[in-house]
């Protein structure tokens, strides 16, 4: 333990230095945002010591606030208020980010990537531009459920049929869309695929059931769990926005009228998220007949493009949804290549464009334009690399040495 802190020190000084920034940059104040109009009041009632209505008025990532309500009741002890409960509550996801950037650093130096190549998968992982934007607006569970996809890949990937399975059950608590992980976690495992998915369904089923009973309790209507629909929001930077139609007012949550928007086809709500789950199984079993998964680089591939896939068929689609593939991007390219993570890096800057500086500049069909410019030549990039045919006597798509996947390379993410 000496040895690995000794090696490591840096690492950890610069996520601490990542986490506090993030902190610092992401967490001034929720007035306005998603989290003080969907996590304030279900942590208000949790404060109040009103357990029951904390399952009733949580949104439809509930169990992420479950996941960090220890976090959020921590300010109860020194009598802090609801600013420091919602700074707390994010802060968790800051450290799995600072953690998984930290495990990163060190399985690289042990395959001898260079200082740069850790310092900017550090970087990308622990302080992340997007991150900062995820935090302003409110979801800072998209960072921590990256991780808790990725971590239930490596694990699996070592083995680790139970951890796997537990990362992945909270993994999908903490969001639905971490269902797309599933595939990429079983056919990363040499074995034991059961017990990953019966564990992994425990916990999800476990800590779901307080809130879907609550859920069913209150009065018609006023439930706020939406993993089948898609309801009325429509943004640019996604598949079905040349579907959408002209001609009607269109406004944010605020009110703000958001010109040249267009409005969702009537089919589309209760279409989009059950296709993209949906779409999972086959491009699993396609990876899995081309035998790609086991023990290599090609299931986090998969997970990289599933989350991909799910940012460019999503209606909601927002800065913060690329968060998870972009974490799942550093980790796929650091393990496979010895040169610096360039992809994610691009990555993030191209998110960082398109949904941050392009807005106030282009209309919104350019926008959805240029969205689809960019990502859908990157999904064929990922499905080419996945299920290109294998060559004769070829082994699991891997840049990097027989090392990568060597458990005893470095400690496991677990």
């Amino acid at each position: 333990m000496v040895r690995r802190l000794r090696e490591n020190g840096l690492a950890l000084v610069f996520a601490g230095v990542g986490v506090w920034t993030m902190f610092y940059l992401g967490l001034y104040g929720f007035a306005w945002t998603d989290y003080d109009f969907e996590a304030a009041p279900a942590y208000g009632a949790l404060l109040g010591g009103h357990l029951w209505r904390f399952f009733e008025l949580a949104p439809a990532y509930g169990g992420s606030l479950e996941l960090r309500a220890p976090f959020a009741l921590l300010p109860g002890l020194w009598g802090g208020g609801a600013f420091a409960t919602y700074q707390l509550a994010a802060l968790p996801c800051l450290i799995a980010g600072a953690a998984i950037g930290v495990w990163l650093c060190a399985r690289m130096r042990a395959l001898g990537a260079s200082r740069l190549a850790r310092g900017t998968a550090l970087a990308l992982c622990a302080a992340n531009p997007i991150t900062v934007r995820a935090c302003e607006l409110g979801h800072p569970e998209e960072l921590l459920g990256g991780v808790l996809c990725v971590a239930a890949v490596l694990l699996a990937r070592h083995g680790r049929a139970g951890w796997a399975g537990l990362a992945l059950g909270l993994a999908i608590v903490n969001k639905e869309w971490a269902l797309l992980a599933i595939g990429p976690v079983l056919i990363a495992l040499p074995a034991h695929r059961w017990r990953t998915l019966v564990l992994g369904g425990a916990i999800t089923a476990v800590l779901y059931a307080p809130l879907v009973i609550a859920q069913l309790t209150v009065s018609a209507g006023a439930g706020i769990f939406s993993i089948d629909t898609t309801g009325p929001i429509f943004q640019p930077w996604q598949a079905w926005w040349f579907l959408g139609s002209h001609g009607h007012i269109v406004r944010d949550a605020f009110g703000v009228i958001l010109v040249a928007y267009r409005t969702p086809p009537a089919w589309l709500s209760s279409l989009a998220h059950p296709l993209i789950i949906a779409l999972a199984l086959p491009l699993t079993l396609l990876a899995l007949r081309r035998g790609r998964g086991r023990g290599g680089a090609d299931a986090l591939l998969l997970l990289v493009g599933l989350l991909l896939l799910r940012c460019v068929l999503d209606p909601w689609d927002n800065v913060y949804y690329p968060l998870p593939f972009i974490v799942a991007l550093v980790v796929w390219e650091s393990l496979t290549f010895s040169r610096p993570p360039v992809l994610a890096l691009v990555a993030t800057v191209v998110v960082w464009a398109l949904f941050e500086q392009l807005p106030s500049r282009v209309s919104p069909d350019f926008q959805s334009a240029l969205f689809l410019l960019v990502a859908l030549p990157a999904l064929a990039a990922i499905g080419l690399a996945l299920y290109r045919p294998r060559r004769p006597g070829a082994s699991s798509h891997q840049a990097r040495p027989a090392a990568t996947l060597h458990p005893s390379a470095t400690a496991s993410p677990g």
